[in-house]
């Protein structure tokens, strides 16, 4: 006798189901960029019906700003880990090009999603968010370093430079490697803080550490 067949999709929590929606639109704009970024594609990979996106996220966009706020929300945690200090200028510059989130797969899926922020509104207030709580943990660290050395600068404008350089420098070491190493892009973030605060004390270069998965 035949056996009836299973359903075809697992039940999982609604918090399980979401954040499988997310890891698998992750998962498409690594292996292909914004274009494989497709609900069939996301469906498939998250063994998921189409109607589940609809019904967490709103629409397809709405899960392409929770997959920015998740990509963002990593980078948070090296920069900022949960119950540790706020972070100082070395960490800041360490955490930038820590491999487990400066990795050929996040480089394809940061690539992705800001070539979408210009188009998407929902893309673009999730980026505005995440990208001024990042500029404020930068200009603390400027301010606590600049107060500490009894310097007087603008503690938001050089956050704001650092970023722009940071992004900059992280774009270029991952597009070409053999142009700009992972060592001179560290290197150049902290003679820009030299440059505004004086000498600052450059730890080793972190271990490689394993790439989060995406």
């Amino acid at each position: 006798m035949t056996k009836p067949e299973g359903p075809r999709y697992r039940r999982y929590s609604s918090e399980t189901r979401g954040a499988m929606l997310v890891e698998a639109g992750l998962a498409c704009l690594a292996r292909g960029g914004i274009t494989a970024f497709t609900v069939d594609n996301i469906c498939r990979e998250a063994n998921a019906s189409r109607g589940l996106i609809t019904h967490h996220f709103g629409s397809k966009n709405g899960l392409l700003a929770a997959v920015y706020a998740t990509m963002y929300d990593r980078f948070t945690a090296v920069v900022a880990p949960e119950g540790r200090p706020e972070p100082d200028l070395a960490t800041l510059v360490d955490a930038n090009f820590d491999p487990a989130v400066f990795n050929p797969d996040s480089l394809r899926i940061w690539l992705a999603l800001w070539g979408e922020i210009a188009n998407n509104p929902e893309l673009r207030e999730v980026h505005r968010q995440r990208y001024l709580d990042l500029l404020a943990t930068v200009e603390r660290a400027v301010a606590a370093e600049a107060e500490a050395r009894g310097r007087k600068l603008d503690a938001r404008a050089v956050a704001v430079l650092f970023v722009a350089l940071s992004d900059g420098l992280w774009l270029e070491q991952g597009i070409d490697k053999t142009m700009l190493s992972r060592e001179a892009a560290r290197d150049a973030c902290y003679s820009f803080f030299d440059s505004v605060l004086g000498p600052l004390d450059r730890p080793a270069a972190p271990q490689a550490t394993t790439p989060a998965p995406v």
